[in-house]
């Protein structure tokens, strides 16, 4: 079995485009985790995320690994982004735009199924 550390690592080398939020990206249940994936929904691309309160190790455990104490936290090719104040930030110049397309792009072509 693996330990929760290894359990972050592994999906945040999978994931190109990953959200560690609260709640889920239709649901969100906090307001920073809302504003967050919105700017995140409006770049028009699809990303995965994980719901940290439905994951308690991994909320206790992200902080850690991360050195970044809040959620939301947006991981773009294995890199943290940041929380809500600079991905809002990013989206508003353009910056967030570019990124997520540009990472999506990147790995259309290997996409696996969700499962």
């Amino acid at each position: 079995m693996s330990t929760t550390v290894e359990n972050i690592q592994r999906q945040i080398s999978e994931n190109p485009i990953l959200i560690y939020m609260k709640g889920t990206p239709q649901l969100p249940q906090c307001g920073f985790s809302a504003q967050t994936v919105q700017a995140l929904m409006a770049c028009g691309e699809r990303f995965a995320f994980v719901n940290v309160l439905d994951n308690p190790d991994i909320r206790a455990e992200l902080p850690k690994v991360a050195n970044w104490p809040t959620f939301p936290q947006l991981w773009v090719e294995g890199e943290l982004v940041g929380g809500c104040d600079i991905v809002v930030e990013m989206y508003q110049n353009g910056e967030l735009e570019t990124l997520v397309k540009d990472t999506a792009a990147k790995h259309q072509d290997d996409e696996q199924p969700e499962g």
